[in-house]
């Protein structure tokens, strides 16, 4: 066994200590991570959130490659896609609103002069991740970091943090404060 296949020796247990605010619900003093504070820290999470999500796609309809984010969402969808008649359904529709040479809404993606119908004959969740990565790749080292500077994000964060120093939620974070400190 190398040192990383070795067992862990066995350790109690970690209690866990919770603590509500005065409506009940739990407390924490380590917040975690929402909205933009969340989103900045990677893709990943801004397409984690449906709000992100939708910001994100209101910044790339105004450059002019929502497309992306569009077919990035529906390769997301098509792998949960159960069956085949759907699935070979949703895989056309997938084919043909992004990749073919006719698409309403086509994709830049490296190899498409060789895409053909022929890929959808025999469908399976992953048939398009290859693609998909490279839209996520695209819009993670292009869009997204133009993204992090553009007004729509930084507005969204500008009212975010004024919520957040809005008077309830002073009120509510003094509530939950007194309650862990007595």
């Amino acid at each position: 066994l190398s040192w990383n296949e070795a067992p862990l020796p066995a350790v109690f247990p970690p209690v866990r200590l919770e603590i509500n605010d005065s409506e009940g619900h739990p407390s924490s003093s380590h917040q975690t991570l929402k909205g933009t504070s969340k989103w900045a820290t990677s893709l990943e999470n801004l397409l984690e959130d449906p709000e992100g999500v939708k910001r994100f796609r209101e910044f790339l309809k105004k450059e002019f490659s929502e497309e992306n984010v569009l077919f990035w969402l529906a390769c997301e969808e098509f792998k949960k896609t159960q069956g085949k008649k759907q699935m070979q359904e949703k895989a056309k529709e997938i084919y043909m609103t992004f990749l073919s040479s006719k698409a309403s809404s086509q994709v830049n993606v490296e190899g498409q002069s060789r895409l053909n119908e022929t890929i959808l004959e025999a469908p399976h969740p992953l048939m398009f991740q290859k693609l998909q990565d490279q839209i996520f790749n695209l819009m993670k080292y292009d869009s997204y970091s133009r993204f992090l500077k553009s007004e729509i994000f930084l507005n969204h964060k500008k009212s975010e943090e004024q919520e957040e120093n809005s008077p309830e939620a002073q009120t509510a974070a003094k509530r939950a404060s007194r309650i862990y400190n007595t």
